[in-house]
């Protein structure tokens, strides 16, 4: 094969993916400004150089002949092998902390889920038959309180004293005259309740950690029997009334 000059030989042993041509932005960071000329009509370089990739370092030093060029050579290819680490190391490291942060980004999600689905909504409503749901509902109520528990009900039986023996809370029973057993069969065996009789109130109420309340439209006992609604109470002035009144009938 013919080459018309050097440069065509340059061009086949060099490809594009050996060497490449700078740009005019490229050039200008690398020139140095006190030793090279400008490129300009005045003299200095007409033409933009060309740059040699990793190939074609290692193609360079299977050319060059002398002593001193072979030396350069084989330091410009450590220099590349280096570099090759050095950016191949940080891109694992980098990949590393995007999989961490990724993982943990999914983490947060699903602790956001779990606490949405742990918020109690302000207003539940329930039908007749949903007897699963709305207890539920009040199990839900009685896991988000920290220390005590007080719980307002006229009727209570054995459905509600089984749900209370899963908890170590403090918990106070408020209820009108109680007239059968099933309270002094739990205080045998367990001691986390405190009742309390006192004829005061009509409606049910749930007092959690003196700072959450909730009223429900049926007896606890009752629960999915019929339609009612349990509502989360969220006016302070309203918590701190009926705060006070059972703190004036000794109740807390």
């Amino acid at each position: 094969m013919i080459f018309e000059n050097t440069f065509d030989i340059i061009l086949l042993r060099f490809p594009e993916n050996y060497c490449f041509k700078l740009t005019d932005e490229e050039y200008g960071t690398l020139r140095c400004q006190n030793v090279t000329s400008k490129k300009d009509n005045r003299g200095g370089r007409q033409y933009l150089p060309y740059a040699f990739t990793e190939y074609g370092i290692t193609m360079l030093a299977g050319l060059l002949k002398s002593d001193v060029a072979i030396k350069m050579s084989l330091k410009i290819v450590d220099t590349f092998i280096s570099m090759r680490k050095y950016i191949s190391n940080n891109l694992l490291e980098q990949r590393y902390i995007n999989n961490l942060v990724l993982e943990d980004h999914k983490k947060i999600k699903l602790l956001e889920a779990s606490f949405d689905k742990m918020e109690i909504k302000k207003n539940n409503l329930f039908f007749k038959g949903q007897v699963y749901d709305a207890y539920s509902l009040l199990i839900d109520i009685l896991i988000q309180s920290k220390k005590e528990i007080v719980i307002i009900d006229n009727y209570i039986d054995k459905s509600l004293l089984d749900i209370l023996t899963k908890t170590k809370k403090k918990i106070k029973v408020v209820t009108n005259e109680y007239n059968n057993q099933d309270y002094n069969k739990y205080k045998s065996q367990y001691n986390n309740i405190n009742l309390v009789i006192n004829n005061t109130f009509h409606d049910r109420f749930i007092i959690t950690d003196r700072k959450t309340l909730y009223h429900c439209g049926a007896s606890f006992k009752d629960l999915g029997k019929r339609c009612f609604e349990i509502t989360k109470i969220e006016e302070p002035e309203i918590i701190k009334k009926l705060l006070n009144m059972l703190q004036k009938n000794s109740i807390i």
